[in-house]
């Protein structure tokens, strides 16, 4: 079941500079036309059409620079396998993916998105994150209400954890160690009008997957993974879509469904790990605005596809990849 009540009050995301926590660990230097960023510290592009790498000294100049070929512009790349995206009219979808090994990564959209229930994996998280603070594991009644709100999302074990973590100020506040800078928690009860963004929600998958740079423990990883490998069958769609096999082995993760009662509109998400290509990949995608809730499944898996099309075919062809 998904969080249906809809309420005009809510949180902004804070206003910190937007930064991914370990993915982006440099400053932005430069953007094209086409919307590509690229990285202070990461391969960028000379006017010759090569790449370079370089590195801003102390004194505030460049370090010595290291032509190393041509570099992948993944937004380029997902911005053109979105153009095949159906995407009804009044409708909107953001969508990012990270290759946790390589570094590579790729965005689509902008803004910020309410979380329906994905937000739970943030919730359990955070919960984690507490308890590892206070040198404690979770108690019975905690573990239940964490299975049951990840692999069948039940709203009243997710009620129950939102109030345990401190809703919305202990969801910020361990937002915060993990490095989301768009994402704000939901006003009062209303944890599913948390609002986050497609970027946001690959960095906190990061944390649950990737164990360089976690505040999660490895033991606390494993559990959010091993929750997210079990969810329950009606409700193994969205990412999963670009797996290239089936079951929690092929991926892993969370769904959010959410009718604005103001609109009667749909918002569907989808955010987790996908194997495709015997490469494993962090995928989110947010939406809002379509008319139903199937047409909202349907662009979810279609935009998760399209963002892993970008480097899983690019694996398949042996293509180049960014330094």
């Amino acid at each position: 079941m998904e969080n249906s009540t809809d309420r005009r009050s809510r949180r902004s995301p804070r206003r910190r500079a937007p930064v991914w926590p370990t993915l982006f660990a440099f400053a932005v230097v430069g953007a094209t036309a086409t919307g590509a960023v690229y990285w202070q510290g990461h391969a960028r592009p000379d006017a010759g059409g090569t790449v370079s790498s370089s590195v801003s000294a102390p004194s505030g100049g460049e370090a010595s620079v290291e032509t190393v070929g041509p570099v992948v512009d993944g937004d380029a790349r997902l911005a053109a396998a979105m153009a095949s995206v159906t995407v009804a009219d009044g409708a909107e979808v953001s969508v990012a993916v990270l290759d946790p090994d390589s570094g590579e990564n790729a965005a689509y959209g902008t803004g910020a998105f309410d979380t329906a229930s994905i937000v739970k994996v943030d919730i359990l998280a955070a919960l984690l994150l507490q308890a590892q603070d206070a040198a404690r594991s979770l108690s019975a009644a905690e573990k239940t209400y964490a299975v049951a709100m990840i692999e069948n999302s039940d709203n009243d074990s997710a009620s129950a954890l939102w109030r345990a973590i401190g809703t919305a100020a202990g969801l910020d506040a361990a937002n915060e160690r993990f490095g989301l800078t768009g994402t704000a928690g939901g006003t009062g009860p209303l944890w599913g009008l948390t609002r986050t963004t497609a970027a946001d929600q690959v960095a906190l998958l990061r944390q649950v997957f990737v164990a360089d740079g976690s505040a999660l423990s490895e033991a606390s990883r494993a559990y959010v993974r091993d929750l997210m490998g079990r969810i329950a069958d009606g409700q193994r769609w969205g990412v999963s879509a670009a797996a290239d096999g089936a079951g929690g082995s092929a991926w892993a993760l969370k769904n959010g469904w959410l009718r604005r009662s103001t609109t009667g509109l749909w918002v569907v998400n989808s955010i987790g790990r996908v194997e495709a290509g015997g490469h494993g990949y962090l995928v989110a995608v947010v939406s809002r605005g379509s008319a139903t809730r199937a047409e909202g499944i349907s662009l979810t898996e279609a935009a998760a596809r399209a963002a892993v099309s970008v480097f899983a075919d690019e694996d398949r062809a042996g293509g180049q990849k960014p330094s």
